[in-house]
């Protein structure tokens, strides 16, 4: 892009990826207004910041792709459904869907998210104190992915080392690093965990299923991806959500005196702050996006925590609100044919751990010490998030979710 370009988006030009980072609102609702495609030479590339727009972007996969030598988990884990669209895309997608789905993930998974929430709220509850992302969120969301994918011969662990090592190596490639060898050794150790369980055809195992339509590395890649997935943006999401809770005390308690309002509070949370704020496509031919004109090969990024805020479709769009009857329009797990493939189970995970966590920790507050906001450029959540409860109340039994 030129200078002379650059100078047609005059706010792009001044946005900073550290601003976008640190505090980003204010600065998007700027460019949704008046620049909604907008050049930002930091980001070498486009930010598309109205919903409509996002809309058309992740709806198009024929002319904003995934499928670039660019995308950076591709080069760390091969090709995989969140780096392929088309037929392609369809064929690594398509067995692993049926798991899922609404009913299946229930039947599924429900039982296990209880036993492991009840768990870790037990042996959080007679501290009075604790740091939820790290000693809740995290590990939930670790051990339900590696009770998903039904990997061989692996732990929780084992799991978030990979995770941690792969993380490391696309995050390196995003800034322009060279990624280091420890993410390709974690890969190839996962590798390993699937091709064991694969071999081992008497198990029940998710990938097994996979295996009779797809290669092994194949398998593997589509595995790293669900991992990755399952556990960075679920674990942003809980945390995120119970942030906004406890930041808000007038709207908790609307969720006390009615558990009904909980769901309606998690897509508020995921709109307000989606776990995911951007997802990268990349233009195959010249075409024209509201006020840009776009070349084949740019870099197109939509903004998510961007559109989710658009106050053309959400009246009074920084207010959190559980009872804002249309929160369910929030694009947190995208759209189109990238759509989160697990936005149920991410759902279910964050709904029986917000109710847990309420039910369970009496009068659950944030920690006054220890003041948190979510923060980063990619994936936004609290670096950490402290919290009181009073340990002495009565201890009652795990909730039931209805």
């Amino acid at each position: 892009m030129s200078t002379v370009a650059a100078a047609s988006f005059p706010l792009g030009a001044g946005t900073t990826l550290a601003e976008l980072a640190q505090d980003p609102h204010p600065r998007l609702a700027r460019l949704r207004e008046r620049e909604p495609v907008s050049w930002l030479p930091e980001l070498d590339g486009w930010l598309v910041t109205r919903r409509d727009l996002a809309l058309s972007v992740m709806r198009d996969a024929a002319t904003f792709t995934v499928d670039d030598p660019r995308f950076s988990t591709a080069q760390v884990v091969g090709p995989s459904m969140l780096s392929l669209d088309g037929d392609q895309h369809a064929r690594h997608r398509d067995p692993f869907t049926a798991p899922f789905r609404p009913r299946e993930v229930r039947d599924g998974f429900a039982s296990f998210i209880e036993r492991e929430t009840d768990r870790l709220v037990t042996a959080l509850r007679p501290a009075g104190a604790g740091e939820l992302r790290r000693a809740f969120a995290g590990p939930l969301a670790v051990a339900v992915v590696t009770e998903a994918l039904g990997l061989t011969g692996t732990t929780p662990d084992t799991v978030l080392t990979w995770y941690d090592a792969i993380v490391r190596s696309v995050s390196d490639i995003t800034a322009g690093h060279e990624a280091g060898a420890v993410g390709t050794t974690a890969y190839a150790q996962l590798r390993t965990a699937v091709e064991a369980t694969v071999a081992d055809r008497g198990g029940a195992s998710l990938l097994v299923s996979a295996a009779g339509h797809l290669s092994v590395p194949e398998v593997a890649s589509n595995a790293a991806v669900l991992m990755f997935g399952g556990i960075e943006t679920t674990e942003a999401m809980i945390t995120n959500a119970l942030l906004h809770l406890l930041r808000h005390p007038d709207q908790l308690a609307l969720v006390r005196a009615d558990m009904g309002l909980l769901d309606g509070a998690i897509e508020e949370s995921l709109r307000l702050e989606p776990g995911a704020a951007v997802v990268d496509r990349y233009a195959t031919r010249d075409t024209v996006l509201g006020p840009a004109t776009i070349r084949e090969g740019d870099l197109v990024t939509v903004s998510l925590t961007g559109a989710n805020r658009d106050p053309a479709v959400f009246p009074d769009p920084d207010r959190f609100d559980v009872r804002r009857e249309n929160a369910r329009l929030q694009l947190a797990f995208a759209h189109g044919p990238h759509y989160c493939l697990a936005a149920h189970l991410a759902r279910l995970e964050t709904r029986i751990a917000l109710q847990h966590l309420l039910e369970r920790l009496p009068d659950l507050c944030l920690d006054p010490d220890h003041p948190t906001a979510p923060h980063g450029l990619v994936f936004r959540k609290p670096p950490a998030l402290h919290v009181l409860w009073d340990a002495g109340a009565g201890q009652g039994g795990p909730p039931v979710v209805r």
